[in-house]
């Protein structure tokens, strides 16, 4: 299976980089991992890509498989969905996310930054975390609220509107991210935040 543009290589890193190599690519890939979106929305989660780009991306990620389109129940238009082999990128995805921590401590330097973005970095970050208890926490980054619930089966990550939990840290992206990775102490981020809540729950999550 080829590419327009291939490194012509019989390997697999090569190859995996000839489907998913091409600027925007996995970033669509990205936008995906939490569902089927419209392609209105992929717009609106990738600020930067023009229309043109976007719809040609989504085309060549068609061709090899790694995304479909379905029927849109809501509006009975055009979804885009990953296939079964496309989902299969959330590991590569998370190893990523993970190895960037170091490219993510200066902050964002002017860097646009979406709320939604923090579903896949959360679970990246935290997708090895395990609780007999279980732990639920939110973070709340504009207005927009992300609930962290760490249970014996692993830590799921959700988008909620109308329902958020008990105990919410509202604080700058930045500050989540150094939170989720460890790298600042949970005390230090409650206070650059606004914690609402138990500090006890924001621990059994993230500490």
């Amino acid at each position: 299976m080829t590419t327009k543009r291939s490194y012509g290589q019989y390997c697999g890193l090569a190859r995996a980089l000839d489907v998913v190599s091409s600027r925007w690519s996995l970033l669509i890939v990205r936008e995906l991992l939490g569902g089927p979106a419209r392609y209105g929305r992929l717009q609106a989660g990738l600020p930067g890509i023009s229309t043109n780009l976007l719809a040609e991306r989504l085309r060549e990620l068609e061709d090899v498989g790694v995304i479909s389109r379905q029927l849109d129940a809501e509006s009975n238009g055009v979804a885009y969905a990953l296939t079964p082999w496309g989902s299969e990128l959330r590991g590569p995805i998370a190893a990523l996310v993970n190895w960037s921590t170091p490219l993510m401590v200066s902050g964002p330097q002017g860097d646009v930054f979406q709320a939604h973005w923090l579903v896949v970095a959360l679970e990246s970050l935290l997708g090895d975390k395990r609780s007999e208890v279980p732990a639920i926490a939110g973070v709340a980054v504009d207005d927009t609220t992300v609930t962290v619930r760490v249970d014996e089966s692993g830590t799921h990550i959700t988008v909620d509107a109308d329902s958020q939990p008990d105990t919410v840290l509202r604080a700058d992206p930045q500050v989540v991210l150094g939170m989720a990775t460890r790298l600042l102490p949970i005390e230090l981020a409650i206070a650059a935040g606004d914690l609402e809540g138990d500090k006890d729950d924001l621990v059994a999550v993230f500490g």
